[in-house]
């Protein structure tokens, strides 16, 4: 449910499992996950148009039938960022989504179900709803917010997860240990414009002074504080939040959040190590833990697959979890 380009797809069948049908209602977000899964049933459409009832029929499931629905309900309206940090409350009809979820469930009654979202999804009341629903309906249900940076993804990325399975809990992957690194990560790659990939290949052209800015902030995470106030952009010098902007990642540490903004450094700690750019798309997807030859359409331009990768479910994440959810079916089967 609400696949994107295939994040969760992509963790779900690295975990093992078969996946039979999905849907997004952006086009960019459909051929993407056409080309990178072909043998998957995808439909580009709002959900809120299907009859559960009918794709459970198209699928040939009888209720009960289904061993796991998964789904990212898009976020937008419960993000702290677009809330001001909780300050002020949005409204948005995506925020109902999650219940469209919930539709699906009482359609299909799946033996496990799996649900991300943004951490502020937790203090929703439609969440509320969510969980008295399942415990309605017999199941299990536990949530966690988890830092991705904790299951094998390069970079710090906080996730609601909903764990549930029908008439007992399904335990979360345990933490591991040791984090990866930018360095693990893209440390590899060759240089830009070299490399045959054109996810790799695409040059920024900035302006003059941001050029000569991205060149004075050091090397290896450093900040466009180091600079000074003379040295900053004068945009800069009036805004004292966002101190993120222009900043480097680190060679050895995890990578902030890749957000749709992660091509642009003014959008957030999004500048190369050492590099005199910001990271690439194909090293963001690699953040993000996509393999090196997954397919992106460019169809609509560099920004738009900005998009498709910053709202993406890394699948390493993924992966690990979905890994108990396998094994949980397996025992129960």
């Amino acid at each position: 449910m609400f696949c994107g380009c295939g994040g969760l797809t992509l963790g779900l069948k690295q975990a093992g499992f078969h996946v039979v049908w999905a849907v997004d209602e952006d086009s960019l977000s459909v051929e993407t996950y056409r080309i990178n899964h072909p043998e998957v049933l995808v439909r580009e459409t709002d959900i809120r148009r299907l009859d559960a009832n009918e794709v459970r029929s198209e699928l040939g499931l009888a209720r009960g039938e289904l061993g796991l629905l998964a789904g990212c309900p898009p976020c937008e309206g419960f993000s702290t960022l677009r809330t001001l940090n909780g300050s002020k409350r949005v409204t948005e009809a995506k925020n109902d989504l999650v219940l469209e979820f919930l539709r699906f469930i009482h359609a299909f009654e799946p033996r496990a179900i799996m649900l991300e979202n943004v951490p502020a999804l937790a203090n929703d009341e439609r969440f509320a709803v969510l969980l008295q629903d399942l415990s309605a309906m017999g199941y299990r249900a536990e949530h966690r917010i988890l830092n991705a940076a904790d299951y094998g993804v390069p970079q710090r990325r906080r996730r609601l997860i909903v764990l549930a399975g029908r008439s007992s809990a399904i335990p979360f992957a345990v933490p591991d240990p040791n984090r990866r690194t930018v360095r693990d990560a893209i440390g590899g790659l060759r240089g830009v414009g070299r490399s045959g990939d054109p996810l790799h290949d695409l040059r920024a052209h900035r302006k003059v002074s941001v050029r000569r800015l991205i060149r004075s902030i050091p090397a290896n995470g450093g900040s466009r504080l180091a600079l000074g106030e003379t040295k900053q952009l004068a945009c800069h010098r009036e805004c004292d939040g966002f101190r993120d902007i222009y900043g480097r990642m680190a060679w050895d540490e995890t990578a902030p959040t890749i957000t749709s903004g992660c091509i642009n450094p003014s959008k957030g700690r999004f500048l190369h190590p050492s590099r005199h750019r910001a990271v690439t798309l194909r090293e963001a997807a690699l953040l993000q833990t996509f393999p090196g030859d997954y397919v992106f359409s460019l169809r609509r331009g560099k920004y738009a697959v900005a998009d498709l990768i910053g709202n993406a479910l890394p699948p390493e994440f993924v992966r690990r979890h979905a890994g108990r959810v396998y094994d949980f079916l397996s025992a129960t089967a």
